[in-house]
């Protein structure tokens, strides 16, 4: 039997069709994407738990708020540490992630959003900017990600999240470093399953920030207030010419 040119190219169409969509068609589960929510509720109060002697958190209790605002700069972070996916640390030096499974986007991305969203949340700032906003501020605040992972290498079922971030508070104008300080924050999974890995990873995470908050805080309205000191001090009285 012959067959037609036009039934031959109609057979080999459906046979072509067949086979494409057998390429699309995959058993592999669909990636898992987790987020992280800011701290609800305001942190304390600086006099409460940052460091420094008394008279420094009064004078930084007095500043007036309402006259500093704030810019986070994107964060940096440790080699392994600067993407979407969930790391992981086991024992013998080992760095691991969770398939199947990322963040809604990079981790310095992920904590700055978090960060801002903190700092906002305190009430304490008059503005808090991200790194891409246009609209200048009074301070900086530069944080490098050291830790931001599920740690295994106790040996136990489920691990312990771990967040540690080294922080620089700083004016924008001279960019003079005011204050250089480490925020931590731990919190141990119920189980091993990757909803309660998360949930203890915002957590601790949120235990840092609330950390970061007070001390970049205490460390602007400082400066703050002995800024307004200086302004109101009379200027000196010229040397005679001798």
């Amino acid at each position: 039997m012959r067959w037609g040119a036009a039934t031959l190219l109609a057979v080999c169409a459906g046979i072509s069709v067949t086979g494409c969509s057998g390429l699309f068609r995959s058993n592999a589960k669909p990636e898992q994407i987790y987020y992280l929510r800011a701290p609800s509720a305001p942190p304390a109060s600086p006099a409460s738990s940052s460091p420094g002697s008394a008279a420094a958190v009064a004078a930084a209790a007095a500043a007036p708020a309402s006259l500093i605002s704030l810019r986070v700069v994107r964060p940096i972070a440790d080699p392994g540490l600067d993407g979407a996916r969930i790391m992981l640390v086991q024992a013998d030096h080992r760095m691991n992630f969770f398939s199947g499974a990322r963040w809604p986007a990079p981790a310095p991305e992920l904590i700055e959003s978090l960060a801002v969203q903190t700092l906002r949340a305190s009430g304490d700032w008059a503005s808090v900017q991200d790194s891409a906003s246009p609209f200048p501020a009074d301070y900086l605040l530069q944080m490098h990600v050291r830790r931001f992972e599920a740690d295994y290498t106790s040996g136990g079922a489920a691990p312990l999240a771990q967040v540690v971030f080294d922080c620089t508070v700083g004016r924008r104008q001279g960019r003079e470093v005011l204050a250089s300080f480490t925020v931590a924050g731990s919190a141990a999974a119920s189980t091993n399953h990757l909803s309660q890995v998360v949930a203890a990873l915002e957590q601790a995470t949120g235990a840092a920030l609330d950390a970061l908050v007070q001390q970049s805080l205490q460390a602007a309205r400082i400066d703050a207030q002995h800024a307004a000191q200086n302004e109101g001090q009379p200027p000196p009285s010229p040397t005679p010419n001798r």
